[in-house]
């Protein structure tokens, strides 16, 4: 039993290097992007993360036409496609009579139709198909230091910012009234959803990217109210679901990026009925429930 225990849960990880270096990737992923999906769950901003993990496609592809499978030029390019499309659908918010998604909406499509094209013009579009749709069983040394650097930022950025982004959440108009903040806050927090998707695209690809930062976060709801225990059991739930998606990837021969996100929904849908507030406590107590 030890034996198949040992096989079954930790004889990849120790015995293979791919395999440790997916998983180290994917620890980094999980403390780096699991919390800014939080925040994006809360202030009701959650698809705004899908709609600029594909709003990434062009820059990910113009990198790859200028320099092939270079981690640093797909990198930048896609920065810099995530950061134009979050600026612009801000900025015009506040001059034009869209609102913030409207505008996400309309960039987000364009952005998405442009990466299209540029892939399919490619005669080596396989590889970068292969790299946009996930590849984390590749991941190498450089692309593990660029995901650890990440989630330095961004836990640096989240505590310097955790007050004005806890507000944001409650009462943005409060914030931008009465600090000086609001609008750096929101900024801030735009551009570190960015650099995780682009974080995340290293691992997963654009499509299945914003995943991990979403996926945990709405599972998260289901057993805990407060931020730090929402934080927590996020970031739990993200570590799980790496883990189990990895093994299932192995063991089943599946490809890795989906079979992780298919074990988040699959703990997200769990959590949805056996969760604190899951649907089950609803119908077992409907009054109590009632009453809370």
């Amino acid at each position: 039993m030890i034996d198949w225990a040992y096989q079954a849960l930790l004889a990849p990880f120790i015995d293979f290097g791919f395999m440790r270096r997916a998983l180290v990737g994917c620890i980094a992923l999980s403390v780096s992007a699991t919390p800014v999906g939080v925040f994006l769950m809360l202030r009701r901003m959650s698809l705004t993360g899908d709609a600029i993990a594909h709003a990434l496609l062009p820059g990910a592809a113009i990198g790859y036409m200028v320099a092939g499978l270079s981690l640093g030029a797909m990198t930048l390019g896609g920065l810099i496609a995530g950061w134009i499309v979050a600026l612009l659908s801000g900025g015009l918010a506040r001059i034009t009579v869209l609102k913030e998604d409207a505008n996400l909406a309309v960039f987000y499509l364009l952005s998405l139709s442009l990466g299209v094209l540029l892939v399919s013009t490619q005669s080596r579009n396989i590889d970068l198909l292969h790299l946009l749709f996930g590849s984390v069983l590749a991941l190498n040394n450089e692309a593990l230091i660029l995901l650890a650097g990440i989630a330095t930022i961004t836990l640096i950025l989240l505590a310097v910012f955790l007050r004005p982004l806890i507000l944001e959440c409650l009462d943005p108009d409060f914030l931008r009234r009465h600090s000086k903040v609001g609008t750096t806050t929101h900024l801030v927090f735009l551009a570190l959803v960015v650099l995780n998707l682009v974080a995340g695209f290293q691992a997963l690809g654009t499509l299945m990217a914003v995943g991990i930062m979403i996926l945990p976060a709405t599972a998260a709801r289901f057993w805990a109210r407060q931020l730090d225990q929402l934080l927590l059991v996020a970031l739990s739930l993200a570590l799980l679901g790496c883990w189990l998606g990895l093994l299932m990837s192995w063991h089943l021969d599946l490809p890795t990026g989906p079979a992780i996100i298919l074990v988040l929904g699959s703990l997200h849908i769990f959590s949805l009925f056996v969760g604190r507030d899951g649907l089950l406590k609803r119908w077992l107590h409907p009054n109590k429930h009632l009453k809370s």
